[in-house]
């Protein structure tokens, strides 16, 4: 059973920077793609960033490129957001996916972790 547990989420001024965390367990994840995701209030959860486990291959929504970055760490099993030049609409609660790159929608999730971002 997969688990995923986010951490690093906080309050940050306009054009602060952020690092999420998610750490990994309950199986190897060679072959896994591990994503983030955000929902804002009143919002529907979006896409924010993807790489693959092995390869270490990215991709990013259009809104975040150039200012997050995601990374992996295959000895500490954990995934990272660096998140930089935050903007208030950057605010929602980020979550932690995971999925085998064999089928297409994401099936484990972590609790999540709020980002709010002040103007």
């Amino acid at each position: 059973q997969v688990q995923l547990v986010e951490s690093g989420g906080g309050l940050v001024q306009a054009g602060g920077s952020l690092r999420l965390s998610c750490a990994a367990s309950g199986r190897t994840f060679s072959g896994y793609a591990m994503g983030w995701f955000r929902q804002a209030p009143g919002k529907e959860r979006e896409f924010v960033a993807r790489i693959m486990w092995t390869g270490g291959s990215t991709n990013y929504a259009d809104s975040v490129k150039g200012r997050f970055t995601i990374a992996r760490d295959t000895v500490k099993n954990t995934v990272y957001l660096q998140m930089n030049s935050l903007k208030p609409e950057d605010t929602a609660v980020y979550y932690c996916a995971a999925k085998s790159r064999e089928i297409t929608r994401y099936n484990s999730w972590g609790q999540g972790t709020q980002v709010t971002v002040s103007s």
